[in-house]
Parts: C-alpha cells; structure tokens; sequence
C-alpha cells in the first residue's frame, strides 16, 4: 500500500473570482498587488526577482546574519509596495522598507532575512514604515512612484504621502 504524500506549500492566489477558492490553502496570501523596489546609491528600479531574494544586486551574493562579514557592503534597500483599490481606483496602499549591505566584489551581503518577511506583510497589510531612509532615497522613491503612476499617487492616502515629506 503506497500512500501519495501530501505537499504542503504556500498557495498564491490570483485576484480573479476568490469566491471558487475554498478549503484547503483558503485564506492564503495574494502577491499579486505587491512589487519589490531597489534603492541602490542614486538609483529606483523595480526588480520582482526581489520576491524570491533573487534580485539583481542579490544574484550570486552569499548572505550573513553577521553585519561585521560585510566590511566594505554598500547599503542597498528594498522597499515593499503593495497596491491596493478603492472604488475609484488603485492606489499605493503599503510601503516598507528594509536594509541590507552588499560587497558585489566579495560577494557577500547582510541582510536578516525574517526582517524582510515581516517588512512585506507589513506591507500587505497597508502599513508605512520607511524609517532609516534618507531623504534622498525618499525622493528617489517618490519619483518612481509617481513615474509608475502618477494617478495611483493622487489617490493614495494622506499617511502614505505624508511618509515621504522630512
């Protein structure tokens, strides 16, 4: 008697009719509204290789959860942004930011992994949280932000445009 294993994993579900979707995986998380954004040096780019650590700055880049094993890293942060909608329209709902350091000659890089989870659910759940950017970096993402959409800007709320003024 050969028994098939179960495989558990985590369900994406699209936006389309959620309605069909019941049992088991229900209620599992839709990323289908969230995009990673690279703030590196002077540079806004978005880069859904992000999702999976699996970016441009992170490719071939062997990760420590000791600062010290980045002596000569860059500082380089990726910013959570998740989409929401309104009746009137979509708009930028979340935005979180989280750090890492990364030596691209070395090859190595510091960033807490669990920190960057937490961050993008964070997110999800509509939060602002973009402390330890400076406010060239803030700019440099409300650029982007505004050269994505400019109208998901207009109507984004005032605590997610009021994150950007210093």
């Amino acid at each position: 008697m050969n028994k098939e294993k179960k495989i558990f994993a985590l369900n994406i579900i699209s936006n389309e009719d959620k309605s069909k979707h019941k049992g088991f995986g229900a209620g599992s998380i839709d990323l289908n509204s969230m995009s990673p954004v690279i703030l590196d040096g002077d540079e806004a780019y978005i880069d859904i290789g992000a999702m999976h650590a699996k970016s441009k700055v992170e490719k071939g880049i062997k990760f420590s959860m000791n600062r010290d094993d980045v002596p000569n890293g860059r500082q380089v942060w990726i910013v959570w942004v998740a989409v929401d909608r309104s009746p009137e329209g979509q708009f930028y709902g979340g935005l979180t930011a989280c750090e890492m350091w990364i030596d691209t000659e070395a090859r190595r890089g510091w960033k807490i992994l669990a920190d960057h989870v937490n961050r993008m659910d964070y997110a999800l759940k509509r939060k602002v949280l973009l402390e330890g950017l400076s406010p060239e970096q803030k700019q440099l993402l409300k650029k982007l932000l505004l050269d994505t959409n400019e109208q998901w800007w207009e109507r984004s709320p005032e605590h997610v445009k009021a994150a950007f003024e210093d």
